[in-house]
């Protein structure tokens, strides 16, 4: 595999999935330069389905290799919310601060030891005429009542790993990208992709 077409045009993970990548001398391409690849909508109940719908429906149109991601930040004092509607989860918009501030909001009075999170990745990679293949990595941590760092993007700046004593928005790419759901899940892939002989 020389190249990935990874089913986003969020360039935040985009920049995730490059620096994972980039290792291995593969070239990561997203949505973004594909301006005609489809808008898939996203109507799965769970994130492997949203990823094997985005890895599938982009594959099939463009005739390539295809990584579709779905990830989100389960809350285990709201029932596992935000969960699937993390992107939109104030509103259709997208905006990161305005997410954030409805999950502090909801969290508010929940004390710290009822906190916990974890930030949850499904991956399904498609090639047209293969059986799609899924995989699913999680990072255990902790919701703050404040934000804190400015790397990363999405809920980093309230997510605390106990492990570093810090948020994922106060570590380096690389301290994240060894330890973060997306990692894991790409870790479980190349190990699939790799037992297949397809690597």
């Amino acid at each position: 595999m020389k190249e990935v077409i990874i089913a986003t045009k969020n360039a935040g993970k985009a920049k995730e999935f490059e620096a994972i990548f980039a290792e291995k001398g593969i070239k990561v391409m997203t949505l973004l330069d594909f301006p005609d690849a489809p808008d898939v909508e996203e109507t799965g109940s769970s994130f492997v389905e949203n990823a094997t719908l985005k890895a599938e429906t982009i594959s099939r149109k463009l005739g390539k290799a295809v990584i579709g991601d779905d990830s989100g930040l389960a809350i285990d004092a709201l029932e596992g919310r935000p969960g699937i509607y993390s992107a939109r989860y104030a509103g259709e918009e997208k905006s990161d601060d305005a997410n954030i501030d409805k999950v502090l909001e909801e969290l508010d009075g929940i004390q710290e030891e009822q906190r916990t999170a974890r930030f949850h990745c499904a991956l399904a990679f498609s090639v047209p005429g293969n059986k799609t293949i899924t995989v699913e990595g999680t990072c255990e941590g902790m919701i703050l009542r404040e934000r804190r760092g400015t790397n990363g993007f999405g809920y980093d700046p309230i997510f605390y790993v106990p492990t570093l004593g810090r948020t994922m928005a106060e570590l380096s790419k690389d301290e994240k990208n060894a330890i973060s759901h997306r990692a894991n899940a790409l870790k479980k892939l190349r190990e699939v992709l790799d037992g297949a002989g397809r690597s």
